[in-house]
């Protein structure tokens, strides 16, 4: 696990204007799409404007192209892939969107040697490297990175910003460290890891050392410790919450509404993603 100044590192995403844009300014949608999560593959679609960006690749090229067609959308049309960390669930088919679809690839170099070393991704022509941490824009579209202590080699969760909102596609975050609130209250919507059920990962049959890696620093959130975190950091803003990367094993969806719906109230908007097909679009 990597041994980081967090806070340290986020700071650098403060840069960027976080308040609302002034009267006579007209609002644009941004738009986020849910293709399939959970450890058998992620991948999240983000449009703001002519701008349309993935996040992570853990679907087969042939799934993607045809949920993003049932809401219109072009896959060949995408701007650019990002990759958040080297774990195959989020990058078994980087290869094929690079080469059949022709998107550029964002990903941080050690993401690409790990992937490169431990997966058959077969060649990449449009690498993008960028360093956990930094930025990169696409016109008035901003895609922030933040590194994350999951058990990975570089991992990062992302914050796209428009000028006028702010998204967060946090997953696989390992622990609420230091930092992670202050980038959850600057958001207008979240797409956000409630991996399992406390009691079903502890009383599953999954070895315990497996229970401690996914309970532990450099694992995942559980729906309380995802419900806690929104809870402590809630504000006017924040429109809507997504639930993702759900265990199938040690999770169910009404299991993680219910504990969301305990802490935050019955009220706040929450959606779930599926783990086995494409959402509808949110929108802000």
């Amino acid at each position: 696990m990597k041994n980081l100044d967090f806070r340290a590192r986020i700071v650098v995403s403060r840069t960027v204007i976080w308040s609302k844009p002034g009267l006579g300014i007209k609002l644009r949608a941004m738009k986020v799409v849910s293709l399939q999560s959970g450890s058998n593959g992620n991948c999240f679609f983000v449009e703001s404007g002519a701008v349309r960006l993935l996040f992570d690749a853990g679907i087969s090229g042939k799934q993607a192209e045809e949920r993003l067609a049932r809401h219109g959308r072009d896959i060949r049309s995408v701007d650019g892939l990002f990759i958040s960390h080297d774990h195959s669930d989020h990058t078994r088919s980087v290869g094929v969107f690079q080469r059949k679809f022709g998107m550029p690839v964002y990903i941080t170099r050690p993401t690409l040697t790990a992937v490169q070393r431990y997966q058959k991704i077969g060649k990449l022509e449009r690498v993008r490297i960028f360093t956990a941490g930094s930025s990169q824009s696409f016109g008035d579209v901003t895609v922030h990175s933040v590194p994350t202590p999951h058990d990975s080699v570089d991992g990062v969760a992302f914050v796209v910003e428009d000028k006028q909102h702010r998204v967060g596609i946090l997953t696989d975050l390992g622990h609420a460290f230091d930092g992670l609130r202050e980038v959850l209250r600057s958001l207008d919507a979240v797409v956000i890891e409630s991996n399992y059920d406390t009691e079903m990962l502890q009383t599953g049959p999954y070895p315990e050392h497996l229970k401690r890696r996914i309970s532990g620093a450099g694992g995942h959130l559980s729906n309380e410790d995802a419900a806690m975190l929104l809870q402590q950091t809630r504000s006017e803003r924040l429109k809507w919450a997504c639930l993702c990367h759900l265990s199938e094993e040690n999770n169910e969806p009404e299991r993680a509404r219910a504990t969301h719906q305990r802490i935050l109230g019955e009220d706040f908007p929450l959606h779930i993603a599926s783990r086995y097909d494409v959402s509808e679009i949110f929108e802000l």
